[in-house]
């Protein structure tokens, strides 16, 4: 009897948690990121692939040397919609795409809110990747009115090394590093809000925020989520909390005891309810 209970309640956990995964939608739009020849830095010399599966449903894709965005519109919005561009995580190696990009956007599009995923370049190359995040924001803004977007509802959230590069992006967004290539680059560098989850390298030296993060009054509001079990990276979220209310920015922390990281909407553990914190959280901040 105690068996069989058991299973029940482990299937109900399994159900609760795959009922959170929305069925993935078609992408509306995708759009290279550089015009041919114009893109800053460097980026791999062989082709993007998509590495072997590890039996877990997750694509994992590198040698990413075309960055681009693809948009994932709210259906039926009568009016522009708030927007988020989402950036998956994967230590700056890999891109989990799905659990960590369109796993979200599909999640994104229930609430009504449209989904962005980035594809920005790895592996190792967290400067090309910053300058692929900047750009994405300026060519979303450019595009938001061909896109139904609320301009001035425009946020990024970023997974794992995904947060890490959305929290760059929210503490220099007066700091371009690449030079104007059209009238897209116009556009101004901060987003309306971030969203960082599970985030990796918020500290690099004990006790504080990491120097690529320079926190100030003009961060725009965030949400963090993270759990005390991810032993390696919560400390960098506690950091990075405490400087933003230093700093008097709005932000919200959901710190939880259990989920680990890497979990995406396919937790089953105590943070499972981090989307519906977010949703409350955008609702009262007026985003949504």
């Amino acid at each position: 009897m105690k068996l069989a209970l058991l299973l029940a309640a482990t299937l109900c956990v399994l159900s609760s948690a795959r009922a959170q995964q929305p069925a993935p939608a078609t992408a509306t739009v995708t759009l290279s990121l550089w015009p041919k020849g114009q893109m800053p830095g460097h980026g791999p010399t062989g082709p993007e692939r998509e590495l072997p599966s590890k039996g877990d449903n997750v694509t994992r894709i590198t040698d990413i040397n075309e960055p681009a965005i693809s948009v994932f519109k709210a259906p039926g919005a009568s009016k522009p919609t708030p927007a988020v561009i989402v950036c998956p995580g994967g230590a700056y190696s890999i891109l989990a795409y799905n659990k960590e990009g369109t796993e979200i956007t599909a999640w994104l599009n229930t609430i009504g809110i449209t989904g962005i995923v980035l594809k920005y370049r790895v592996p190792g190359n967290q400067d090309g990747a910053f300058q692929d995040l900047q750009r994405a924001l300026r060519l979303v803004r450019q595009n938001a009115a061909q896109w139904n977007i609320a301009p001035n509802r425009l946020g990024v959230m970023g997974f794992s090394a995904g947060g890490h590069l959305c929290a760059r992006l929210s503490t220099n967004s007066d700091q371009p590093t690449y030079p104007k290539l059209d009238a897209a680059d116009e556009g101004n560098l901060r987003p309306d809000f971030a969203i960082l989850v599970y985030p990796a390298y918020l500290s690099r030296v004990p006790g504080k925020v990491a120097a690529d993060l320079p926190i100030s009054a003009k961060t725009p509001l965030t949400f963090i989520v993270h759990t005390e079990d991810d032993k390696s990276f919560v400390i960098g979220s506690k950091l990075y909390h405490a400087a933003l209310d230093a700093a008097k920015v709005p932000n919200e922390f959901f710190l939880c005891a259990t989920g680990g990281h890497g979990y995406g909407l396919r937790s089953t553990k105590e943070v499972s309810v981090w989307p519906k914190k977010v949703q409350e959280w955008l609702v009262k901040s007026g985003v949504q």
